[in-house]
C-alpha cells in the first residue's frame, strides 16, 4: 500500500488532540500502519526547538527568528521521519504541518509570503499532504479553552487580532485546497467527532 500524509491543523483550543485520537482508531480500525509525529518537534532535534520557540525568554523573539526555527525543526522531521516513513508504505499522521507556518507567521505575524514560499520550497522540496482536517474555530472561543489546559505557552499569549489574522489565513488556505475539508470546530464534541470521522472514511474510501 502507499504511504499516505495526514496532517490536522488548527487554533489553539480547536480540539486538534482529539482529532488526532479519531484518526488514530480509524487508521487501527483498517489494519494501516502509521506513524504519529507533531511540528514542531517530532524528533530529539525538533523537539528541542520547540522548546526553544515556545518558551518565555528575556529578549523579544524576531519574527524571522520564529519562522526560521519552525522550518528548522520541519526539515529535520521530514528528512528523518516523514520521508522515510512514507518511503516505506507507513502513513503519517501529522498534528500541524507547514499550514501551521504559513497561518501563524504568515498570516499572524504578517511576514512576507515569499519569504514562507522560499522556505517551503527549500524544506517540503515537493511534500504535500494527502488530508488536511482544518478545525476552524473562533479565537476567543479557542483561546478560552486553552486557558482551561493551564498556562499558555509564549505564542499562545499573542493579542485577540493575532489569531484572528492567523485563522483568516487558516480559512484562505482550506479554500484554495483541494485535499483541505474544513470542520466546524465550535460545534459539539459529538458532531465534531461525526464530522471528522465521516470526512476521513470518505478518504480512506477513496485510497484504500
Amino acid at each position: 500500500m502507499q504511504g499516505r500524509f495526514i496532517v490536522i491543523e488548527g487554533l489553539e483550543g480547536a480540539g486538534k488532540s482529539t482529532a488526532m485520537g479519531i484518526c488514530e482508531q480509524a487508521l487501527n480500525s483498517r489494519g494501516i500502519d502509521f506513524v504519529k509525529v507533531r511540528e514542531p518537534g517530532g524528533t530529539p532535534l525538533a523537539e528541542s526547538l520547540r522548546s526553544l520557540v515556545k518558551s518565555h525568554h528575556e529578549e523579544n523573539v524576531a519574527p524571522e527568528t520564529e519562522l526560521l526555527i519552525m522550518y528548522a525543526a520541519r526539515a529535520q522531521l521530514i528528512h528523518n521521519v516523514i520521508k522515510p516513513a512514507l518511503s516505506k508504505g507507513q502513513w503519517v499522521l501529522a498534528d500541524r504541518h507547514d499550514w501551521s507556518s504559513q497561518a501563524y507567521q504568515g498570516g499572524g505575524r504578517q511576514l512576507p509570503q515569499t519569504h514562507l514560499d522560499a522556505l517551503a520550497t527549500i524544506v517540503l522540496n515537493g511534500l504535500t499532504p494527502d488530508l488536511v482536517l482544518y478545525l476552524d474555530i473562533e479565537p476567543s472561543l479557542g483561546l478560552s479553552r486553552a486557558r482551561g489546559r493551564g498556562e499558555l505557552d509564549r505564542i499562545e499569549q499573542e493579542a485577540i487580532e493575532f489569531f484572528e489574522r492567523t485563522r483568516a489565513k487558516y480559512l484562505s488556505l482550506v479554500e484554495n485546497a483541494s485535499f483541505g475539508v474544513k470542520i466546524d470546530a465550535s460545534q459539539s464534541m459529538t458532531q465534531v467527532h461525526d464530522d471528522i470521522h465521516n470526512a476521513l472514511s470518505q478518504f480512506l474510501d477513496k485510497v484504500c
